[in-house]
């Protein structure tokens, strides 16, 4: 059996979760890349993460959020995923929410969060659900592209047993040049898998978690266990 993973992963932690007898290639089918931006005042803004990248390139740029909860002008800080959560504690910053994905990110904002104005730091290939859904619920929200997403798309002559995607803009570049036919797909997230769904009709075996651990025990489950 062979897996491929559509980015870069520490082989020993496929090795822990999957076993040594799984054959495993890993080919980055994105890459990204911070765009430099002056830092400006964060006063008054609910700041939105919805990515490591963008998290990473924020404090590359230098802004400084408040996160001085006696203040009147701190900055709340949403994000998604576990992954951008724990990047921010790098910096020293907690998070005021976080959400599974930017669909239920949305709807928490719409339902609790009407009077709140909302930067979005993120890249250029953003998704846009909180783009299409907030104005539209005269929320206040600005995307601020801060990290530029280059879609690579090899070309990828190796059959697989399964394909593993991470993102909606990794789904793009690996079917510019090349077929999902029989593979068993693998997303990280509903987001991913509706990229997915856009080129096949099969089913797509989805994380619960926005995580590595939960899509590499999903694939012990779904197909180590059952091969």
């Amino acid at each position: 059996m062979k897996i491929l993973f559509t980015k870069n992963i520490d082989p020993t932690i496929i090795s822990k979760e999957l076993g040594e007898d799984i054959s495993v290639d890993f080919v980055e089918v994105i890459k990204t890349n911070p765009i430099k931006t002056t830092p400006f005042d964060l006063k008054n803004f609910s700041l939105i993460f919805t990515s490591v990248n963008g998290v990473s390139s924020f404090f590359k740029n230098g802004f400084k959020p408040s996160e001085d909860f006696t203040a009147k002008n701190y900055n709340k800080i949403y994000c998604v995923g576990e992954k951008t959560k724990k990047e921010l504690r790098k910096h020293g910053f907690g998070t005021f929410k976080v959400l599974k994905n930017a669909e239920t990110l949305s709807k928490f904002i719409t339902n609790h969060c009407q009077h709140e104005s909302f930067l979005h730091f993120c890249g250029n290939l953003a998704i846009s659900v909180l783009d299409n859904e907030l104005p539209l619920q005269n929320i206040k929200y600005k995307k601020v592209t801060i990290y530029k997403t280059e879609e690579i798309n090899p070309l990828i002559t190796e059959k697989y047993h399964a394909g593993v995607f991470f993102s909606p803009s990794g789904v793009r570049s690996f079917a510019k040049q090349n077929s999902f036919d029989g593979m068993t797909l693998v997303s990280i997230g509903e987001t991913t898998a509706n990229e997915l769904r856009k080129y096949v009709s099969k089913p797509i075996l989805t994380s619960e978690g926005n995580n590595l651990i939960s899509v590499l025990r999903l694939i012990k489950k779904e197909i180590v266990n059952k091969n």
